[in-house]
């Protein structure tokens, strides 16, 4: 059993996934990951709740050996509280505030409860935990239903003043593609997996075949994951390769612009697609910004998260203290 130093829960929460781990001494001993619920707010913090108590019961510790708990989500957080808003894609965080730190301290027993960005916690735990232990000059970039990231300078995490390391909305091509946000033309447009399936909706309805809709049915899924997307690769459909092309290409430009000016040691790509596609997928946008990086001869290094889609859980339990 650990003492209440040493056990440290972290939460990864997202739209549709809960991930949660208990930490002890630095190391994962118990996880839990449940779907998020679809019905508001205090369903979702109920399903916190639970997935973290699920987590000490794999661990084989009890909530009074908790002593502190991170979380990491989407949306503007009030640092002075720990609330949650501005964050639609998390039933009932889209208007908030949420009390997030206050309420699941108390479903918890009274834990003490750090919330931070989700990216930014993600970052943090692929640079304490994972791939980016050895830099001090670094940025991470989580490529799944957006693109975010986050940036490590002179051995700091970079905040900025509360929006460092967004590159999903640098531009790579000025007046281009639709993005979420409402802008044309950024890394996101091109990049991030809701868009990608926006542009397959588009690109089908204009007469061009593909099968990723309808290997989204055969899954069972109700949109282009980032599992689809690896199974249309594998069949060689044309949407899906040009698709992942345009992706490749506006990541190259975008991740070679960031070397550029920052002069980075490495750059870490994650999130589902990242991770699904793996090493493969990120070399391929390593040679892509090879030719546009201003000193070729000492490139950063590309490399995948070495955590995979535990990384925003960890860094939340680091974020805590884990």
């Amino acid at each position: 059993m650990g003492g209440r130093d040493s056990l440290v829960g972290g939460v990864d929460l997202g739209g549709t996934k809960i991930q949660t781990v208990v930490l002890k001494n630095h190391q994962v001993v118990g996880s839990s990951r449940v779907e998020t619920p679809q019905t508001g707010a205090d369903a979702v913090l109920a399903a916190i709740a639970g997935s973290v108590r699920t987590s000490l019961e794999v661990a084989g510790d009890s909530l009074s050996d908790l002593a502190a708990i991170g979380v990491g989500t989407p949306g503007t957080i009030d640092e002075s509280n720990g609330s949650v808003s501005n964050s639609p894609n998390v039933p009932g965080f889209d208007a908030g505030p949420v009390p997030l730190a206050e309420e699941l301290s108390n479903a918890l027993g009274g834990a003490d409860v750090r919330v931070d960005n989700d990216v930014r916690v993600a970052v943090r735990g692929e640079w304490k935990r994972g791939a980016g232990r050895l830099y001090r000059d670094l940025l991470g970039v989580f490529v799944g239903t957006g693109v975010g990231g986050g940036l490590v300078l002179d051995g700091n995490l970079r905040l900025g003043r509360g929006a460092a390391g967004e590159i999903g909305h640098t531009i790579v091509k000025d007046g281009g593609r639709h993005c979420g946000c409402g802008k044309e033309g950024h890394l996101e447009s091109y990049a991030g997996r809701a868009r990608i399936e926006a542009t397959a909706r588009k690109w089908q309805a204009e007469g061009r075949k593909t099968r990723l809709f309808q290997i989204m049915e055969k899954k069972g899924r109700d949109r282009l994951t980032s599992g689809v997307i690896a199974e249309a690769l594998t069949e060689h459909d044309q949407v899906a390769i040009e698709l992942i092309d345009e992706a490749v290409w506006a990541l190259g430009i975008a991740l070679a612009n960031a070397a550029n000016l920052l002069d980075l040691e490495a750059v870490i790509i994650g999130g589902g697609l990242g991770d699904r596609l793996g090493k493969p997928f990120v070399d391929r946008v390593a040679e892509a910004a090879g030719p546009r990086l201003h000193v070729p001869e000492r490139p950063p290094t590309f490399l995948t998260t070495e955590l995979g889609d535990l990384s925003g859980a960890v860094g939340a339990a680091v974020l805590a203290g884990g």
